[in-house]
């Protein structure tokens, strides 16, 4: 079984500070549910965040940002004013031709946020992965990866640019795909932008079974290139965790964990006996 797609965000010792801080933003749609010195887990509306303290290596970048539907322009002001504070804006918070009321900022750690009245979506959240340098013009190929891999997935909306609008005509202007039962969006970019994908957001994908491992890493490592400790990069450049389900209950034990912590520094893939040997 695999359980719903989470966001793992890495922080340089500012994981539980970070959490604290959106737990102030979004108020009763926080969710607390774990924490030890290494991550914090919570979810926000139902879609689910870790928060990794890695070190100084991979500061968050706009290359994966989060969509936030709004209801209401108080709401969403509201929202605004909290992320942006401390931060910097990219789009300033206005009327654009595909919203009324849109903005995109990035907070003061960095994570990006695309405000947005109006956008229809079955999660307050969604995040977005925008296509740039070597992979602008691969978003719908993308698109069609991760849904060949998900079960159940689907194409929920796919908009191109079209001759005369301010990119490459055929490249993709929105998107919204669904992975596990869950939105995801992605788009192309041909802006001269000085970031891409990196290890700062990743997408964990937690599973039961040793069968199932093998199975997202074979996936995944296709035209990718493996990690450390679950972690793998796609072909695109994207970071994903493919954990097993075993992993959490062996690092919530403080009797188990050492040795757990332990076995899993040394894999690459995952290895559920390995891991559970001797526990």
């Amino acid at each position: 079984m695999t359980y719903p797609i989470s966001t793992c965000l890495w922080f340089d010792g500012k994981a539980k500070e970070a959490a604290t801080f959106y737990q102030s933003v979004f108020g009763h749609d926080f969710q607390p549910i774990s924490e030890n010195p290494l991550a914090v887990n919570y979810s926000i509306a139902g879609r689910r965040f870790m928060h990794l303290n890695g070190g100084p290596g991979f500061p968050i970048n706009p290359s994966i940002s989060f969509f936030v539907g709004s209801k209401s322009i108080e709401e969403l002001s509201a929202l605004w004013e909290k992320l942006s504070a401390d931060g910097m804006v990219l789009m300033p918070l206005n009327k654009y031709p595909w919203s009324e009321y849109y903005g995109w900022c990035q907070d003061k750690y960095g994570v990006n946020w695309q405000l947005m009245m109006g956008h229809e979506c079955s999660h307050k959240i969604m995040p977005n992965l925008l296509f740039v340098q070597e992979n602008n013009g691969k978003a719908k190929d993308a698109i069609e990866f991760y849904t060949s891999i998900f079960n159940p997935s689907s194409v929920i909306a796919l908009s191109h640019y079209e001759k005369g609008e301010p990119d490459i005509e055929g490249h993709i202007k929105y998107s919204q795909f669904s992975l596990n039962d869950l939105p995801f969006g992605a788009m192309d970019s041909s802006a001269p932008h000085q970031f891409n994908f990196n290890e700062g957001v990743s997408f964990i994908v937690m599973v039961d079974t040793q069968e199932e491992i093998d199975y997202y890493w074979e996936k995944f490592s296709s035209g990718g290139q493996p990690g450390k400790c679950g972690w793998i990069k796609d072909q695109y450049g994207v970071s994903w965790q493919v954990i097993p389900s075993a992993l959490g209950k062996l690092m919530n034990n403080p009797e188990t964990a050492p040795k757990a912590m332990y076995a899993f520094m040394q894999m690459s893939k995952m290895i559920i006996a390995d891991l559970t040997a001797g526990q």
